[in-house]
């Protein structure tokens, strides 16, 4: 080998092992991230969610929804017409104060339901 061509070599190993070192180190802070703190993670990829979904429809202000990742659509499309339309990883948010539950799908980045949220038993609600 000559001179330049081990210079060049030299050189390219060096710049990979760099790279190597600085790729491992970005996934080494992630982890320790994800141990240390999970819930703080939850909440980044939730704030992700409600603010790719507040920029398709107006949230109700002030409350901070409850997430909910649709797993298995087969089940939930018979039990309710606000699911007649879900997919596996769909998103649900739902706002308990604002009585209103919205599906959002991330692969598509639209809002698929929008529907009043009814809590407790609809038949003895009128009693």
């Amino acid at each position: 080998m000559t001179t330049n061509t081990l210079k060049t070599v030299l050189i390219f190993l060096s710049l990979l092992v760099i790279g190597l070192a600085g790729t491992s180190l970005i996934f080494y802070r992630q982890v320790k991230t994800l141990k240390v703190d999970p819930q703080k993670v939850t909440q980044e990829e939730n704030q992700k969610i409600v603010d790719a979904v507040a920029k398709l429809v107006l949230l109700p202000e002030g409350e901070n929804p409850t997430i909910a990742t649709v797993t298995d659509a087969e089940k939930l499309r018979s039990g309710q017409a606000f699911f007649a339309k879900t997919a596996n990883g769909d998103k649900v948010l739902i706002y308990t104060g604002a009585r209103k539950a919205i599906m959002y799908r991330p692969s598509e980045n639209k809002i698929i339901e929008i529907a009043p949220l009814v809590i407790g038993n609809p038949s003895t609600a009128g009693n």
